[in-house]
């Protein structure tokens, strides 16, 4: 495994989280990490985006054949 496919897969559980977050859990986030909130609010839109925008990555590296 390559370090595109790892860092790929890294970033890919990282924005699968940030929409659960985002969808779900925005509230605990608010109450949890006050300080962080007020400079990073939950926002869906931008999590839709990071979300498009790694798995667009995911298929440039399949169609390279370094992701399996």
């Amino acid at each position: 495994m390559s370090i595109e496919a790892i860092i790929f897969y890294i970033l890919f559980i990282d924005a699968i989280s940030a929409n659960l977050m985002v969808r779900f859990g925005s509230e605990w986030y608010v109450r949890h990490f006050r300080t962080i909130s007020r400079w990073f609010p939950p926002a869906e839109g931008w999590a839709l985006y990071y979300l498009a925008l790694i798995l667009w990555v995911g298929s440039l590296l399949y169609r390279a054949g370094t992701l399996f």
